[in-house]
């Protein structure tokens, strides 16, 4: 198995806007060897997601990765970037003899 280069976007505090709310600065990172499937291509039912929710992609990053990837968006095969569902984690390293340990679903809806 090969994994891919995907880009992983941050949002981070940026200072105020002109009218004084609070701005997010997006900081890109590049993740190599990251595992990138296809989501389940059936339509946003309520009995399975609730909120309407489609997976778009399915990734699975490598242990090289440990940071949390809640809030984050991960832009995919120079797609527009799909925000991460929930707060993924890894399983344990007992559990995982490749090099991939971080299942991560990522969000997209078109049309």
């Amino acid at each position: 198995m090969r994994g891919e280069t995907v880009v992983v976007r941050r949002p981070t505090a940026g200072g105020v806007d002109p009218f004084g709310s609070p701005s997010v600065v997006w900081v890109e990172e590049v993740v190599e060897d990251v595992l990138v499937a296809p989501g389940p291509r059936n339509d946003a039912d309520g009995a399975i997601r609730p909120d309407g929710k489609i997976i778009a992609w399915t990734l699975h990053f490598p242990k090289t990765f440990d940071q949390s990837l809640k809030g984050c968006e991960v832009r995919v095969r120079g797609e527009v970037p799909r925000p991460v569902v929930g707060d993924p984690k890894p399983y344990t390293l007992e559990n995982t003899p490749t090099r991939w340990w971080m299942p991560v679903e990522l969000e997209g809806v078109d049309g």
